[in-house]
């Protein structure tokens, strides 16, 4: 029979479990959890996010390939495009420079696509009927955004990733 008592035993469950998911070194066998401070297992929620691997790339570039959707811009603008960047392909009207206005507002630690904050003061201007639906990966990042020009933050949003969206006639010329 063991030289530990009942309850060494079972308080051996939770710190060993958490240092098992974090690929820490075994808990000691005189581990309790008294004797086993906080900062040397992380809660086992936080082993297991490290422990989920990133989702598999759609192909074998650097995962910059978007699928655009565009409504209500006008004729030649509306339908469904593709783009790949680096090196640049697919459907898409103008994909050397929809690229490289995309790469312009890609920052660290920045959602490309963010949408606009909801306290945000925008004025009341109508842009048109002019959607549109992206999705895919840029950067290396999963993306789903929708874009409207129904106020003043949203044209300013849409028009900072012109020509990857169309004009749609309200921009001005660069």
């Amino acid at each position: 029979m063991s030289d530990l008592p009942r309850r060494g035993v079972a308080s051996l469950a939770v710190p060993l479990a958490a240092s098992l998911l974090c690929g820490l070194a075994a808990v000691p066998a005189d581990a309790t959890p008294a004797a086993t401070p906080a900062h040397q297992a992380p809660a086992p929620a936080l082993a297991l996010a490290h422990a989920i691997p990133p989702p598999p790339l759609p192909d074998d570039r650097t995962g910059d390939h978007l699928t655009l959707v565009v409504h209500g811009a006008g004729a030649g603008r509306d339908g469904v495009r593709q783009l790949f960047c680096h090196p640049e392909s697919g459907d898409h009207p103008d994909p050397a420079a929809a690229c490289r206005v995309l790469d312009e507002n890609t920052r660290w630690g920045q959602d490309t696509f963010a949408p606009v904050p909801p306290d945000s003061i925008c004025t009341m201007i109508d842009g048109g009927p002019a959607t549109a639906h992206v999705t895919g990966y840029w950067a290396g990042r999963p993306v789903d955004a929708d874009f409207s020009r129904r106020d003043g933050c949203e044209i300013a949003r849409w028009d900072r990733l012109v020509p990857f969206l169309p004009r749609t006639g309200s921009e001005k010329s660069p």
